[in-house]
């Protein structure tokens, strides 16, 4: 089986998310009860024929587990919020972000092994292992790119008193551990589904996709309900064995 550089934090990926992604003078992403302000989005890099100048990306890491508990401690329980008015086309994605680089596109780039691009920044070969059941692809039509946090999770969260431009910003966030390359099955199987009704099969991922899920609604100040919140807490736990 492959290994991959997942999770790692690089210099480079500070730079990441394109101003279109949240234009001046748009207000933060808030939910209840507080709000509060997420981290401002960096310029992007613009691509150089298949490879991007400052050099491989990778996804950044989530936070220790350790971090992660206290962040997880912080959220607000609630119950979900209504799905009335929810539509995906709500959460704009996927948009340019490196030329013609749409946020897909440079997500299979980054999360792949020799990747290569048409002029048009599609994957036309490459290997990608799905941290999610432990499959490993040759064909990028086999893979979804999974929102860690899924856009409906995040409507029932908080996210249906967002703007759209505070929505567009969550769909295609490349600064955090938010997007993520995967067999298109697991990411079907998972759906909008929280922890506590679906987690990887493939256990020895779930510490990183609890640091990774908590993280984002810590940034995003999104909810979690009780059943969401222990299952997460369980997940943390595999951190230390």
């Amino acid at each position: 089986m492959m290994t991959n550089a997942w999770w790692r934090r690089a210099a480079t990926t500070t730079a990441l998310i394109v101003a279109t992604v949240l234009p001046v003078g748009s207000t933060t992403a808030i939910a209840d009860p507080t709000p509060g302000s997420a981290p401002a989005p960096a310029p992007a890099m613009r691509p150089a024929g298949t490879a991007f100048d400052a050099g491989p990306l990778r996804l950044p890491e989530p936070p220790p587990a350790g971090v992660v508990r206290t962040e997880l401690a912080g959220l607000h329980v609630s119950a979900p919020h209504s799905m009335n008015g929810y539509s995906r086309a709500k959460f704009p994605h996927w948009i340019k972000q490196y030329g013609e680089c749409d946020t897909r596109e440079v997500v299979l780039a980054r999360d792949g092994e020799d990747v290569k691009q048409d002029e048009k920044c599609r994957a036309i070969s490459g290997t990608w292992f799905s941290e999610y059941d432990a499959k490993v692809f040759t064909v990028s039509g086999q893979l979804d790119i999974d929102h860690i946090v899924p856009l409906a999770n995040a409507w029932r969260s908080g996210a249906d008193q967002w703007t759209t431009p505070e929505r567009r910003r969550f769909a295609n966030d490349l600064v955090h551990s938010q997007l993520i390359a995967v067999s298109a099955s697991s990411n079907r199987q998972k759906g909008d589904q929280s922890p506590d009704q679906w987690a990887p099969p493939r256990r020895a991922y779930w510490c990183t996709y609890a640091r990774a899920w908590t993280d984002v609604k810590h940034l995003y100040h999104l909810n979690v309900t009780e059943p969401e919140k222990a299952k997460l807490s369980e997940m943390l736990d595999t951190c230390e064995q």
